[in-house]
């Protein structure tokens, strides 16, 4: 039986519709999730109350943390800024791999620790000196209410907003959503449809269709994260496939970052991704014509750093979240040849760095 909806937790939320039959649909995501009185979603923080639907955790979070903007990972979006970090509870997902799973598939709001309105979550950024606030944890699109009017209060004081994203969203809510967006990581998780019915319990195609949104009608500036599992997504010609596919429609000019597995939640008895697999990826993308590939998750200088496609110079060399040097022009041009790095760049006059700062905003704003 569903939790039952206190009253605090009853924020009016978007995207849904009454049925014939007396139930009432949600359309925020693919899994239109039809709910009788009183029923949760299939990410458990979107209900029923009466003849409408709400949104459970609006202002309310799991936590909230300064980062370096490479964590998220996004190296090509203002590199070496720091990011106030927050997530909430819930998934409209179901991936038997997943690393953020206390949160993602909580069914309590115990871990719902902090509260903050989206005025008090800009405030504090702009007092902790965050150039940007990402949705992350899990995943923001099951809060979209919350994130956008976040992201409004932010826009108001010049802090740009990056979403975390799996990318699993209707056509509408979609448009709301990332027109809110500076920058999102995207999370390819494989390129099989069998793949993401089997281990997610959702659909390729309509992740496929919302990157080439992005790309198409939208200003976001996005990269793209592939978690390979051994076994399960990391064959040479699955990911040939998948970066033809990218190159083809999205451009050779959107990073891409393979990222390391390690045993999680229900795939406890898969081993973690060696290196070497992450090294033959991105080989393998990098020949299909991608121009920014990078390795996550493991210590690899060389897939942590920005090459620059024109003339092969390092432009900017990180290990791990630090970076130890940077030859960009103020506009985003490599020293060596003036040839312009895709991204979003400015006067770069120092760096965040690897720190990892938990803050606490509903008690200190």
């Amino acid at each position: 039986m569903d939790e039952p909806i206190s009253v605090a937790e009853q924020y009016p939320a978007k995207y849904w519709h009454q049925l014939s039959d007396g139930r009432i649909q949600c359309d925020l995501c693919p899994r239109d999730c039809r709910l009788h009185e009183g029923q949760r979603g299939a990410c458990f923080v979107r209900g029923r109350v009466g003849d409408a639907m709400v949104l459970t955790t609006y202002g309310r979070s799991s936590g909230f943390c300064v980062d370096p903007i490479e964590k998220k990972p996004l190296n090509q979006f203002y590199p070496g800024s720091s990011v106030l970090s927050f997530g909430t509870a819930g998934c409209n997902l179901a991936c038997k791999f997943c690393q953020n799973w206390d949160i993602s598939k909580s069914r309590s709001f115990d871990k719902l620790l902090d509260k903050a309105s989206p005025e008090a979550i800009a405030r504090y950024a702009e007092k902790l000196g965050c150039k940007s606030v990402a949705f992350t944890y899990n995943d923001p699109v099951i809060f979209a209410e919350y994130a956008m009017d976040v992201a409004d209060a932010c826009h108001a004081k010049g802090i740009k907003t990056v979403a975390v994203t799996a990318g699993y969203i209707h056509a509408q809510p979609r448009r709301d959503f990332f027109a809110r967006m500076d920058a999102a990581n995207v999370d390819l998780k494989a390129f099989t449809d069998e793949f993401y019915v089997k281990q997610t319990g959702s659909h390729l195609q309509l992740v496929l269709e919302t990157l080439k949104y992005l790309k198409h009608e939208t200003d976001v500036w996005f990269e793209l994260t592939t978690l390979l599992i051994p076994g399960l997504n990391d064959s040479s010609q699955e990911i040939s496939a998948m970066s033809d596919w990218i190159v083809k429609e999205l451009g050779v000019d959107v990073p891409l970052h393979f990222s390391a597995f390690h045993p999680d939640y229900k795939l406890n008895e898969i081993p973690s991704t060696p290196v070497e697999t992450l090294i033959r990826a991105r080989k393998i993308a990098l020949d299909a014509g991608l121009q920014y590939v990078y390795t996550g998750n493991v210590h690899n200088l060389e897939g942590d750093t920005t090459y620059c496609p024109a003339c092969g110079e390092a432009v900017i060399v990180r290990d791990w979240y630090e970076i130890k040097q940077y030859h960009l022009t103020q506009d985003g041009r490599c020293e060596n040849c003036n040839a312009a790095i895709a991204g979003r760049f400015e006067h770069f006059s120092g760096q965040f760095g690897r720190q990892r700062i938990p803050v606490r905003i509903g008690a200190a704003v």
